[in-house]
């Protein structure tokens, strides 16, 4: 059955505007992904690649950055739980828990290298809040007496630094 052309335009508008998944965008067309698989790679062969205008999209709408924020944090998760494995698993041989641990060091430090030229201010506020911690730890050791009052002030100046930073 042959669909009419403003299915395909629809087709094509949620996927590339609406950032849906080809498989979503089709079910909400009311047609296969198969044939919106078919409908992405025909517009490709005449020059209308969708991935390109998709990404150029989200890049001019900030997306970039909610982007890059969403694997970052996926990337920290996925560190968290081969730790967590690693930690858990008795029987990974001791050169397997190297080679992990160097892998995992590995890509954390390459993710946060290139997030920091992608999310200038998420760098900024982990800049700022290290200087805190810093702070904090510094008053505790030095200056016990007024950990307390540090304490008073640090909430309210947490929201001075996350509106400067965040």
């Amino acid at each position: 059955m042959a669909h009419p052309q403003d299915v395909k335009d629809k087709l094509r508008r949620a996927y590339v505007f609406n950032n849906l998944s080809l498989e979503i965008a089709a079910a909400q067309q009311g047609v296969s992904f198969a044939t919106a698989r078919r409908w992405k790679s025909a517009a490709a062969d005449k020059g209308d690649d969708w991935d390109k205008f998709r990404a150029a999209n989200m890049i001019a709408g900030g997306g970039m950055e909610d982007t890059a924020r969403a694997v970052l944090m996926s990337l920290v998760i996925q560190c968290q739980t081969t730790l967590e494995l690693i930690n858990t698993t008795a029987d990974i041989p001791a050169q397997k828990r190297v080679d992990m641990l160097a892998s995992l060091a590995d890509a954390f430090n390459k993710a946060t290298s290139a997030s920091k030229k992608v999310l200038p201010e998420t760098n900024s506020l982990a800049i700022a809040m290290d200087v805190i911690q810093q702070l904090a730890l510094f008053i505790k050791t030095h200056y016990p007496q007024h950990l307390e009052a540090f304490a008073d002030v640090l909430e309210p100046f947490g929201h001075e630094v996350e509106k400067h930073y965040g």
